[in-house]
C-alpha cells in the first residue's frame, strides 16, 4: 500500500473529508462563481457603510485625518432645524410618486388586454424615461415648467389661469419635481405590473365572466388581489428611490434657487454638508440617518404586507 493511500485511510483525514463535504455539499464550483460577487458587495457596499458609520462619530479635518468626537454629530443632527423639514419634503415627494402605482396598474391593464396591438412599443415608450439620465430629464422639464415661456403655463393661460413660477416658488417647486419623479418611475412600475398581469390565469376571468361578473368586478376581485405581490415590490422600490432624491431636485432647481431651502431633500443636505461645507463627519451622520429611515420604512412595509399581499 502506498504512502498516499495510508494517509487517505487515516481517521483524521476521513473526518476532514466528511466535514468538507458537509460545508460544500455541491463542491467548490458554486463558491468559485459566488466569491467574486461577494467580494464586490463587501468592497463597494458593506465597507462604505462601515466606514460611514465610523466617520459619523468623528470630525474630519480639511486636509484629512479624523478626530473621535463621540455622539456630537448625532446631537447636532437632532437639533438641526433643517433636518425635519428636509425629511418632510422627501416624504411628500415619495407619497406623490407613489400615486404613480395606481396609474401604472390602469395603463398595464389596458396594454395587456387580449388582442391589444403594439404592446412592446407602448412598454418601450413608457420605459424610456426610467432609463434616461435624471440630469437630462431635469434639464428638459426645467424648460417645461419655466414660469415665463414654459408649455405648462402656456396651456394654463389658454383656460384663463395664470401659472406660477413653478420652480422658484416654495411648495410648487416640490410638486413639480415630484410630478417629474412620478413620470420617470411610471415605466418601471408598468413593466413589473405587466409581468404580474401576464401571470394571472385567464381561466379565472373566464369563470368570472360565466358567473356574470362585470369587467370592473373582475378587476377588483381578481386582478388587484393577484397583483398585490407586484404592487408590494414596486412600493418598496418607490420608497427606497424616493428617499434618495437628489439629482433631479438639484438639476431642476439649482443650488442658487431661492426655493431650495424650503424644498431641499435629506440627501441634498448630505451633499451640501459633505462636499460644500466640508463637514464630512456630520454628513456621515446624515447618511446613517437616511439608511435608518429607509430600513425602518422597509421593515414596516414587510410587516404590513402580511395583511394585504396574496401569494398564490
Amino acid at each position: 500500500m502506498s504512502t498516499s493511500t495510508l494517509e487517505a485511510t487515516k481517521p483524521g483525514s476521513t473526518r476532514s473529508s466528511a466535514r468538507l463535504r458537509r460545508l460544500l455539499p455541491d463542491g467548490p464550483w458554486p463558491w468559485i462563481f459566488i466569491v467574486p460577487t461577494l467580494f464586490g458587495v463587501a468592497l463597494f457596499y458593506l465597507w462604505p457603510i462601515v466606514k460611514t458609520f465610523y466617520l459619523s462619530f468623528t470630525t474630519v479635518g480639511v486636509f484629512g485625518g479624523s478626530t473621535f468626537t463621540g455622539l456630537a454629530n448625532y446631537a447636532e443632527l437632532f437639533t438641526d432645524p433643517q433636518i425635519p423639514r428636509s425629511i418632510l419634503n422627501t416624504a411628500i415627494y415619495t407619497v406623490i410618486v407613489l400615486l404613480g402605482i395606481p396609474i401604472a396598474i390602469g395603463l398595464a391593464s389596458l396594454i395587456e388586454r387580449p388582442g391589444m396591438r403594439f404592446r412592446t412599443l407602448y412598454r418601450t415608450l413608457y420605459f424610456i424615461p426610467y432609463v434616461t439620465m435624471p440630469a437630462a430629464v431635469g434639464i428638459v422639464w426645467r424648460l417645461i415648467f419655466n414660469g415665463d415661456f414654459g408649455p405648462v403655463n402656456w396651456l394654463l393661460s389658454l383656460v384663463g389661469i395664470k401659472g406660477p413660477y413653478w420652480l422658484a416658488t416654495p411648495g410648487f417647486a416640490l410638486v413639480a419635481v415630484a410630478i417629474v419623479g412620478l413620470w420617470m418611475s411610471l415605466g418601471f412600475n408598468l413593466i413589473i405590473i405587466s409581468a404580474g398581469l401576464r401571470e394571472i390565469p385567464q381561466e379565472l376571468y373566464e369563470a368570472a365572466q360565466v358567473d356574470g361578473a362585470s369587467r370592473f368586478r373582475q378587476f377588483r376581485s381578481i386582478t388587484v388581489p393577484l397583483l398585490t405581490p407586484s404592487i408590494f415590490f414596486v412600493m418598496i422600490m418607490t420608497v427606497v428611490n424616493g428617499f434618495q432624491l437628489f439629482d433631479l431636485l438639484y438639476v431642476m432647481l439649482g443650488k442658487a434657487n431661492l426655493a431650495m431651502p424650503q424644498t431641499q431633500s435629506i440627501v441634498y443636505i448630505f451633499y451640501n454638508e459633505a462636499f460644500i461645507q466640508n463637514n464630512q463627519g456630520y454628513a456621515c451622520a446624515i447618511g446613517i440617518l437616511i439608511l435608518a429611515i429607509i430600513a425602518v420604512l422597509t421593515a414596516v412595509q414587510f410587516r404590513l404586507q402580511r395583511r394585504w399581499v396574496n401569494y398564490v
